[in-house]
């Protein structure tokens, strides 16, 4: 009997902070913008940039005062993640009613498999109503890439943008990928591509090259290398798990600051905020955490700090949390300025999986 192919999508949302903030702000439509940054200073980083923004070069993770030499009347919006996480919520629910083999990778992107659904309808028509729905009904432009896997799919939904569809096959790899650059090899790290680059290994065809394999072993172990080669020729992962990653390991949250903070109160305020967030998702997941931890990020040499606190019991006891947290804060911080804070829980229990210990205190709960 044959092995039946399976048909993956990958869905990702088209510039999705910038969608959001047309979304909020109608306006915009016709700006040229990015959000991110903090304009009254010229100064931070820009998160993301719209496709007027990017026509001119402006692009993600720019420096917010260079992108203003390119437009000095650029339009700088200001991030806001609860709308990005009520919009992603309705792009999740959405995917869910086509299959239940559906998983979020972000906020913004998510996998999903309809080998089961092409059996009565084509991959395009699925694909398009999906497009369709997500832009008519919440005026979120997205891409999709249909593959036999999830790397493929990934690669193939980056293949046009805004709002494109792709089907990658197989034995459509060499003409289709080949030809690209070897930084776009989702996976490939933005310090390795260089370095291949001046080796000579410019495409994706140089890399799959045998002739260059003693050359890439000189800047990548041979085990990443043979990930990267299964990955493009199709013999990678074709498996959704939906729940995955339903039950976290750990929570964390942090925020990058637009200029370098010196000021422990607002450093610390900044922390308890992303602790309130771990413990929204810790309570979302019916969770106990024991560990509680801090993240911060230097501003002279951007040296990331972790330290981490580990409690006598489980709880999701966010006064027991905060007090932690300034403990730690409060031993741990040498006043040096720095660009991110934020805050961790580890250790994590189910709250259905707690073990009450029987004892002269706790006898009464058994009773």
């Amino acid at each position: 009997m044959q092995k039946k192919v399976k048909i993956i999508f990958h869905i990702d949302m088209n510039a999705f902070y910038a969608s959001c903030a047309m979304i909020k702000e109608p306006y915009l439509k016709h700006k040229v913008f990015v959000v991110g940054g903090q304009l009254s200073s010229n100064r931070g980083v820009i998160s993301t940039a719209s496709y007027k923004a990017r026509k001119l070069g402006i692009k993600a993770a720019m420096g917010l005062a260079e992108a203003l030499k390119i437009y000095p009347r650029l339009l700088v919006v200001p991030t806001d993640f609860n709308l990005y996480r009520e919009k992603s919520e309705l792009f999740m629910n959405l995917l869910s009613e086509y299959s239940n083999l559906m998983l979020p990778a972000s906020i913004d992107e998510a996998y999903l498999d309809v080998t089961e659904l092409v059996e009565t309808r084509h991959p395009l028509e699925i694909a398009k109503e999906i497009q369709t729905r997500l832009y008519k009904d919440h005026q979120l432009p997205c891409s999709i890439g249909i593959a036999p896997t999830l790397f493929l799919a990934k690669m193939a939904s980056d293949l046009k943008k805004p709002l494109g569809i792709t089907v990658l096959r197989k034995r459509d790899v060499k003409k289709i990928l080949y030809p690209l650059d070897v930084a776009d090899i989702h996976g490939i790290g933005k310090q390795t591509y260089p370095k291949l680059h001046k080796l000579g290994i410019q495409t994706i065809g140089d890399f799959m090259n045998p002739d260059n394999y003693s050359k890439i072993l000189t800047v990548m172990k041979p085990e990443t290398y043979q990930v990267h080669r299964s990955d493009v020729l199709g013999e990678s992962s074709n498996i959704i798990e939906p729940e995955k990653y339903s039950i976290p390991k750990s929570i964390s949250s942090e925020n990058t600051f637009n200029y370098d903070v010196l000021e422990s109160s607002v450093i610390l305020n900044e922390i308890f905020n992303q602790l309130k967030e771990c413990v929204r998702r810790l309570n979302k997941h019916e969770m106990y955490a024991k560990t509680v931890s801090i993240k911060l990020k230097k501003a002279k040499d951007f040296s990331l700090i972790t330290r981490s606190l580990t409690l006598d019991d489980y709880t999701d006891d966010f006064i027991l949390f905060k007090d932690k947290i300034e403990t730690l804060f409060e031993t741990h911080f040498d006043g040096d300025p720095v660009r991110l804070a934020g805050a961790g829980l580890s250790n994590l229990l189910l709250k259905k999986d707690r073990k009450i210990p029987y004892n002269l205190f706790t006898y009464q709960k058994f009773m």
